[in-house]
């Protein structure tokens, strides 16, 4: 009865060493390249409404901004203000969208934040290959103060639709544009470097999901923007003069 019982003992043993042998190892999550922002101190940006000028519907504004201030969450050395946070200021100030400068200035100095992002699309097609035109300006908050300024009234101020110059318009602004065409063989290299580590290899998609769901895609161009962005000579010139001079 024992010899009987070590029989099927080894037995069993046996053929689960061969199937561990002969089981497929599962795919490894890859590792994706952190985002640093280049300057000593962090800084505190906030992100506007995107601006639509793509001519979809499907390109909804908060989403859009939405997605840019989960891209720029993952940069090191930036604390975001969310989305929302913006909106109710701009509705405070009565303003439906930033078409200055100055605008911008004075959103900055009443969240309190280094800088504000602005999104705009302009070209928006989610069907696979998926396309996407698109931009970011920054805007840096200046070293004057907008609202220490006498007889200052803030609702009068955004009001204005094309303020006067100011101390207040000193800020600096940066943008960088790019067309984001999935058709085009570089995009494609880039989108997979960008998929490492960002998607589930056991899934039923895997990185081809970025091609699939338009949000995805949009988040893969957003981050590249802000890549540009924060590289940009322009940037570091604007900061070593005007952030951390203030």
């Amino acid at each position: 009865m024992q010899l009987s019982r070590k029989i099927f003992f080894l037995t069993v043993v046996g053929f689960c060493a061969i199937g561990g042998a002969c089981a497929p190892h599962e795919p490894k999550y890859g590792i994706e390249t952190p985002t640093i922002l280049p300057l000593q101190r962090k800084q505190t940006w906030a992100v506007a409404p995107m601006v639509n000028l793509s001519g979809q519907k499907a390109a909804d504004s908060i989403l859009q901004a939405d997605i840019v201030f989960q891209q720029l969450q993952q940069v090191d050395g930036l604390v975001v203000i969310p989305v929302n946070r913006v909106i109710e200021v701009m509705l405070s100030l009565r303003i439906e969208k930033i078409n200055s400068e100055q605008h911008a200035q004075l959103i900055c100095e009443l969240l309190g934040c280094d800088g504000l992002v602005l999104p705009t699309v302009t070209i928006y097609d989610p069907y696979n290959p998926p396309k996407l035109g698109a931009a970011l300006q920054l805007f840096l908050r200046g070293s004057v103060s907008v609202t220490k300024q006498a007889n200052f009234n803030p609702r009068e101020y955004a009001r204005q639709p094309s303020p006067k110059a100011s101390a207040a318009g000193s800020g600096s602004m940066l943008q960088v544009v790019g067309m984001y065409d999935s058709q085009n063989g570089s995009v494609r290299t880039a989108l997979t470097r960008y998929a490492k580590g960002r998607n589930d290899p056991t899934g039923p998609m895997a990185a081809r999901e970025y091609l699939i769901v338009m949000d995805r895609y949009c988040g893969f161009a957003w981050h590249l923007l802000i890549v540009d962005l924060i590289s940009s000579p322009k940037f570091r010139q604007m900061t070593a003069t005007g952030l951390e001079a203030r």
